[in-house]
C-alpha cells in the first residue's frame, strides 16, 4: 500500500479505533466503499488498526456475502432470484443480464461473475426484501434498484400498504415522517413517569409476543433484563429481516422511524438500562441488513432529530434517565437474524448463533444482559402505553392480541403489507389483497416464510391467530403469505427454498451444514425429473435430523416448508 492510500484508509476507518473488534464491520464496510473490496494489505491494515488477528478479519470478510477478498467490477449489480422474485421472473432477469454482458448466470464453483475488464460483477442474491415489488434488482455501485417490469429505477421502493386498521402503519405510505409529524414521543414521555417495574408489567399484562416468527412474550423477556445486575445493558433492534417473503420491517421503519426508536427508548427505561447511581448510560443498537442501504441514513437523520429534541442522550427530558442509539451494518447472512449470531456481528466476529443457555437477558451483547426485539415488536410498544393494556388487548383475540402487519405477495392482484387485527381469516386478507392475479385458482399459500408451512384452500377459513395456526399445523411465523397460483411447478419452488437454506446455513453445526447440502441435492433432483429411490425416505430424515438436532432455528425450522409439501402432495417426490 502507498502512503496515500494508508492515510486514505485510516481516514476511514479512524471512528471505528476505538470500538477494537467490534469495529471491524463498520471499518471492512468503509474501506470497500474506497476501494470496492478487501484487499491483503487491506485487511492487514485494519487487524494492525484494530488489534485484531489477521486471521480473524479475513474470517469475517469470508462470513459474509457482502464483503469481497478478490477484485470485482466497479459496478456490481445483484439479482434477487428467491421464491417471490423467481415466481415474477428473477431468474430470466439474472440470465438476461449476463447474456448481454458475456457472462454466465451461475459459474461452476462460484457465485458471481466479473467481466474480465472489471467493469461489471452481476451475481444472484438471496431476498432483498422487495418481494411486493419482485422482480427486484439492486445495483449496488449507486444504489439504485429496479424493481417490477424493469422499467422502474428507484432510490427507494414504494411502501404500499393497506388493511382495515391503521395503527402500526399509521404513518406508513407516504413517505418518511419526520419527529415534527410523530407524537413527540408521548409514549416515552407517559412511560418515564411510570416507575420501569410498571411499564414492564404493562407490556406483560398487553399479551405481547414476539412478532419476528418466535412469539416469546416481550413482558417476560423484559423482566428477566430488569432483574439482572450489571453494568451495562444493551437494548437491540433486530431489524435483519432476511426471510424470504417478509418487508414490514423494511416499511416500519423507512416510513416511521420514530415509533421503533420510542420503543427502544421505553424497553431501555424499563429494564434500568441507565443507572446514574453507577454512572451507566444506557445503550442501543439497530442492526439493519446491508440490502436496506436505504434506510441507514433514515435511521441517521431520525436519530439526529431525537437528540436535537432532547429525546436521546443524557438526562432524557429533565429526568435522570440516559440513552442513546447507534446503527449497525449488516453484510448479508440470514443466519444474522437470529439474535446471538446477531451479537457476535456487532461484536466484529463471524456471526456463528450462541448455544443457550446463558439467555441474552443475563449473557447477551459483550456478555451483558440484552433485550432485542425485532421492530414490529418495537412498534407495538408505544402503542400499549398510550392505550393501555387494558385497551389494547380490545384488539384482535384474547390469546392473540393486538394488531399485526402480515406481508402478502406472489400470485395476488395487489401485493403488499396488511394491518389486521389478529382474528381475521386467510381468506379475508387474500380478498383485500383482491384475490389471486390473472382470475387463476390458488394452488398453495406460504405461510409464515422460507421456514414456514404450505397451506392450501383447506385452510382459507382457519382465524389468522397463534392458536388457530397453531392448531393445523401452521406458524406465523415471520408474517409472510406468499401466493402460488394452479400454475406454478411447486417443485420449483421448493428447489429455490432448498438453495436459500444451503447458501445461508453458517456451517457452524453439522446437522445444519450437512442437511441443508443433502436437502438442495436432493430437492434438486426432485425439480429435475430425476428423483432416486429411497429419496423420499431420505428428504424426510435429513429433514427431522435437522430439525430435531440443529442449534439454531435455521437449521431447526430449514426443512418446514418442505415436510409440510411432503404431506400435501407425495407425488411430487415421486420418480
Amino acid at each position: 500500500m502507498t502512503e496515500i492510500e494508508i492515510d486514505s484508509l485510516h481516514t476511514a476507518i479512524e471512528s471505528y479505533i476505538p470500538m477494537g473488534r467490534s469495529g471491524l464491520l463498520p471499518a471492512l464496510h468503509a474501506a470497500q466503499k474506497i476501494y470496492g473490496w478487501v484487499s491483503e494489505p487491506i485487511a492487514s491494515e485494519i487487524a494492525k488498526s484494530l488489534h485484531i488477528p489477521l486471521a480473524d478479519v479475513h474470517g469475517v470478510i469470508e462470513f459474509y456475502s457482502l464483503f469481497y477478498n478478490e477484485p470485482i467490477g466497479k459496478r456490481v449489480i445483484r439479482v434477487c432470484t428467491d421464491v417471490a422474485c423467481a415466481l415474477k421472473g428473477g431468474d430470466k432477469v439474472l440470465d438476461h443480464l449476463c447474456s448481454h454482458h458475456g457472462l454466465q448466470p451461475r459459474p461452476a464453483g462460484g457465485f458471481h461473475q466479473t467481466t474480465e475488464d472489471l467493469s461489471l460483477t452481476i451475481e444472484p442474491s438471496p431476498c432483498l426484501g422487495l418481494c411486493e415489488h419482485a422482480p427486484a434488482v439492486w445495483t449496488m455501485d449507486d444504489g439504485r434498484w429496479t424493481i417490477g417490469d424493469g422499467a422502474a429505477h428507484v432510490d427507494r421502493p414504494r411502501s404500499m400498504v393497506y388493511g382495515p386498521i391503521r395503527m402500526l402503519t399509521a404513518n406508513c405510505g407516504n413517505g418518511t415522517t419526520s419527529l415534527a409529524k410523530y407524537s413527540k414521543y408521548s409514549a416515552f414521555t407517559k412511560a418515564l413517569g411510570m416507575k420501569p417495574e410498571d411499564v414492564v408489567a404493562e407490556i406483560k399484562a398487553s399479551g405481547l409476543v414476539g412478532r419476528g416468527g418466535a412469539a416469546f412474550p416481550t413482558g417476560v423477556k423484559w423482566e428477566g433484563a430488569a432483574k439482572a445486575e450489571a453494568d451495562q445493558k444493551y437494548v437491540i433492534c433486530n431489524a435483519d429481516e432476511s426471510e424470504p417473503g417478509t418487508f414490514k420491517d423494511r416499511i416500519l421503519l423507512l416510513d416511521d422511524p420514530h415509533r421503533t426508536i420510542e420503543g427502544m427508548c421505553i424497553a431501555a427505561y424499563a429494564i434500568g438500562a441507565s443507572n446514574p447511581a453507577q454512572n451507566q448510560r444506557g445503550k442501543g443498537y439497530i442492526y439493519i441488513r446491508a440490502e436496506y442501504p436505504y434506510i441507514f441514513p433514515v435511521l441517521e437523520k431520525a436519530l439526529s432529530e431525537a437528540r436535537d429534541a432532547g429525546l436521546l442522550g443524557e438526562n432524557i427530558l429533565g429526568s435522570s434517565f440516559s440513552f442513546d442509539i447507534e446503527v449497525r451494518v449488516g453484510a448479508g447472512a440470514y443466519i444474522c437474524g437470529e439474535e446471538t449470531a446477531l451479537f457476535e456481528s456487532i461484536e466484529g466476529k463471524r456471526g456463528f448463533p450462541r448455544i443457550k443457555p446463558p439467555f441474552p437477558t443475563t449473557h447477551g451483547l459483550f456478555g451483558k444482559p440484552t433485550v432485542i426485539n425485532n421492530v414490529e415488536t418495537l412498534c407495538n410498544v408505544p402503542l400499549i402505553i398510550a392505550k393501555g393494556s387494558e385497551e389494547y388487548r380490545k384488539i384482535g383475540t384474547e390469546k392473540s392480541p393486538g394488531p399485526k402487519v402480515f406481508c402478502v405477495s406472489g400470485d395476488v392482484a395487489k401485493p403488499g403489507l396488511y394491518e389486521v387485527p389478529f382474528g381475521v381469516t386467510m381468506r379475508e386478507v387474500l380478498e383485500m389483497a383482491g384475490g389471486v392475479a390473472d382470475e387463476k385458482g390458488l394452488q398453495a399459500i406460504l405461510f409464515g416464510g422460507a421456514a414456514g408451512a404450505f397451506a392450501t384452500s383447506a385452510h382459507l377459513d382457519v382465524k389468522m391467530t397463534f392458536e388457530d395456526l397453531r392448531a393445523v399445523g401452521l406458524p406465523l411465523g415471520s408474517g409472510v403469505v406468499m401466493v402460488f397460483d394452479e400454475t406454478r411447478d411447486m417443485r420449483q419452488v421448493l428447489k429455490s427454498l432448498g438453495h436459500f437454506f444451503a447458501h445461508e446455513s453458517c456451517g457452524k453445526c453439522y446437522p445444519c451444514q450437512m442437511g441443508t447440502q443433502r436437502q438442495k441435492e436432493i430437492l434438486d433432483r426432485v425439480a429435475s425429473g430425476k428423483v432416486l429411490d429411497g429419496d423420499f425416505i431420505r428428504l424426510q430424515d435429513v429433514g427431522w435430523t435437522m430439525t430435531d438436532a440443529s442449534l439454531c432455528g435455521l437449521g431447526q425450522t430449514a426443512a418446514s416448508a418442505v415436510l409440510s409439501a411432503m404431506k400435501l402432495w407425495p407425488e411430487l417426490f415421486q420418480g
